[in-house]
């Protein structure tokens, strides 16, 4: 039986590729956020923060009790170490939580040239047991970001013997290579994934071929032997049904993957998680997975979802060698920027066509969702209008229930 003094309220923590997705993310339950600087990160396209945005973000996210960590994991070669101790005293004197790190020399350089700042060891550390965490310990971190490798037996027995926070990945993309050390970007298109150019090669369409020594080459899809598009990479992990067993294996902080999602992903995803972690934390002995949550998820899930490395190591099932499934199943039409209580109009920002005759979904953090077919709409000035087919234009429209700034509006593929 759960004794439920025992359990720790688990940080959830979102993807923030941009300022937009740090308040997304926030607004929808995140209690913390990691995004990336203009240097050491693995995310070269994420839209990276200036210290302008830092300063922004972190701002908000204080306004709303919220933390923002920066990703600095990058594996430096010689000369890419210069401007660290600059860089680090920067985010800490702007007020970021704590940097992720997975290089020893960053680490160093942290430690002695921005003390007070916290560091987190990333998981492209690779850390896989208790010794490690111990060892990182010892070395002055706060955190460890498990190898997304470890199974949920492995995370148990972490934390009977060490007390180090313990962050792990519950939700998202999955690299075929050994938490990201994977040199297969490098020699595709000469972008090395591990200083932030990864290519995502692996999930190219590939063309196989039986080619034994001194035979001649054969397709191996012209012999029917595998299907027509051939990738190797690995389905989505999805969590979402096991969050008992994750918070009472002692995971202090619940990790989503996806800086450089949208923010109809982050803003869904976050709310799922918070959503069911709070269920858990109010009753742990009643607490059950809601289809509604799973059925969320697969609103915004770009391939098929499954536990990655926690009760088994992935099989075939878990791998998207042939044509992935056509999701996600809802496209982000607009967003909620005002709302009149007495006339019942919102003013909305779009982000995808719409039309008059469109059954839409408006959701909020918190699960206030609701359906409507979209009967009217009118342009900035006042003109009914029968579609709304550029992007970021504002309109209004009369709504069915109560909405609030923030408040995001989809409709089904």
């Amino acid at each position: 039986m759960t004794n439920e003094r025992t359990l720790k309220r688990p940080e959830v923590l979102a993807p923030a590729g941009t300022l937009e997705k740090l308040k997304t993310a926030i607004h929808y339950g995140a209690d913390a956020v990691y995004i990336g600087g203009n240097a050491y990160g693995l995310r070269s396209r994420a839209g990276n923060f200036t210290k302008e945005d830092m300063i922004e973000g972190v701002a908000f996210a204080k306004e709303h009790n919220a933390k923002v960590y920066v990703a600095a994991n990058m594996v430096t070669h010689e000369g890419n170490q210069e401007g660290a101790g600059d860089f680090f005293r920067e985010i800490r004197d702007v007020g970021i939580s704590a940097v992720i790190v997975s290089d020893p020399a960053l680490i160093e350089i942290c430690a002695t040239e921005a003390p007070g700042l916290p560091i987190h060891l990333s998981t492209q550390a690779s850390a896989t047991n208790y010794e490690t965490l111990e060892f990182w310990k010892n070395e002055g971190l706060e955190r460890v970001v498990l190898a997304r490798e470890v199974s949920m037996e492995e995370v148990a027995e972490i934390r009977k013997n060490t007390d180090v926070e313990i962050e792990a990945f519950i939700h998202g993309a999955m690299c075929i290579s050994y938490s990201g050390r994977c040199t297969l970007s490098n020699h595709m298109s000469m972008r090395d994934a591990n200083r932030g150019g990864c290519s995502q090669s692996c999930r190219w369409k590939y063309e196989l071929y039986d080619m034994p020594f001194g035979g001649t080459r054969t397709s191996l899809t012209d012999k029917g032997e595998v299907e027509e598009e051939f990738s190797m990479s690995a389905v989505d992990m999805a969590m979402i049904q096991h969050i008992p067993e994750l918070i009472q294996n002692g995971v202090d902080s619940f990790k989503i993957e996806g800086r450089m999602k949208s923010i109809h992903y982050v803003s869904t995803v976050a709310n799922v998680y918070k959503k069911a972690v709070d269920t858990y934390m109010e009753d742990p002995e009643n607490y059950e997975c809601k289809q509604e949550w799973i059925d969320e998820l697969w609103k915004v899930a770009q391939r098929e979802l499954s536990t990655g490395f926690y009760y088994h190591v992935p099989t075939d099932e878990e791998q998207l060698f042939g044509e992935r499934r056509k999701i996600p199943q809802y496209k982000f039409i607009g967003e909620v920027m005002a709302y009149d209580e007495e006339t019942k109009v919102a003013t909305i920002r779009q982000r995808n066509h719409f039309s008059v005759g469109d059954e839409v979904e408006f959701y909020g953090p918190g699960f206030n969702h609701f359906h409507q077919t979209v009967e009217v709409m009118y342009n900035e000035d006042g003109e009914s209008i029968d579609r709304a087919p550029n992007p970021m234009m504002i309109l209004t429209m009369p709504v069915e229930q109560p909405v609030a700034v923030g408040d995001m509006i989809r409709k089904k593929k």
